[in-house]
């Protein structure tokens, strides 16, 4: 499991082949082994498989190729739907409609996510997260049908990989890892955490590609602008305050 952790890769070209019920079943079944706040599990999964259900999700990831091509496209919800239910069906009030909860629910769905990917790399399918749930997740409710008390999170495409991309470059561990208490970055400290990233190649071709000096304005000036984050903000937090998770 070390190697496969190890060589991830995220894999955007999927071959035709289907997967198996068999082999679908016990990626999920490995996915619900994920550690869980309380044993609630307060997650649901929505598995896409039909081409026409697919044709209907993809616009909500910015119709990436990847959504209509794999032949399974799972979507990782926060769901207490299905937990105040059980609770009303047991005299039982619950309490469960703030922000809080959302956080949990979602913490729980990420570790089954992430369950779910180790399993299918462990039997050599590809996968891949996709970022835009967050940002289309009223649509995804939409297309999805999902009730209140369910937030899209995470979606991951799975299939046979189409591709051998080479592995995407990781900061060191001591950029990452704090001993006892956190030790704050000196620049001295971030110029050498990000030394090599920035000298690679890759960095270079971004560099020309989006007519910038450092990779950095590339982040904050290309690709997650503040403008965008506050307005992705604001759309998410209409969706959980719909979907009954911002009440006082």
């Amino acid at each position: 499991m070390i190697d496969t952790i190890l060589n991830h890769r995220t894999i955007r070209k999927y071959k035709s082949d289907d997967i198996s019920d068999k082999d679908l079943e016990e990626v999920l079944n490995a996915g619900i082994r994920a550690s869980t706040t309380g044993n609630m599990q307060l997650y649901s999964i929505i598995v896409t498989r039909d081409k026409e259900m697919k044709e209907k999700l993809s616009p909500s990831h910015f119709n990436q190729p990847m959504v209509k091509q794999a032949p399974v496209v799972l979507t990782f919800c926060a769901d207490f739907n299905r937990f105040n239910k059980w609770c009303e069906a047991r005299d039982a009030k619950p309490g469960y409609d703030n922000f809080l909860s959302f956080y949990t629910a979602s913490v729980d769905a990420m570790l089954v996510a992430q369950n779910v990917t180790l399993a299918a790399e462990e039997k050599g399918f590809g996968i891949c997260y996709l970022g835009t749930t967050n940002y289309m997740a009223q649509q995804i409710i939409d297309t999805l049908n999902l009730p209140k008390g369910v937030v899209p999170v995470t979606t991951i495409t799975l299939g046979v990989p189409d591709e051998m991309p080479e592995l995407t470059d990781r900061l060191p561990l001591d950029a990452v890892i704090h001993f006892e208490e956190y030790n704050d970055y000196s620049i001295e400290k971030i110029d050498k955490i990000y030394e090599e990233k920035e000298s690679l190649p890759l960095t270079k071709s971004l560099l020309e590609e989006n007519n910038k000096e450092t990779l950095a304005q590339v982040f904050t000036e290309n690709r997650y602008t503040k403008e965008n984050n506050v307005n992705f903000s604001n759309a998410l937090l209409d969706v959980l305050k719909k979907q009954g998770f911002m009440n006082q």
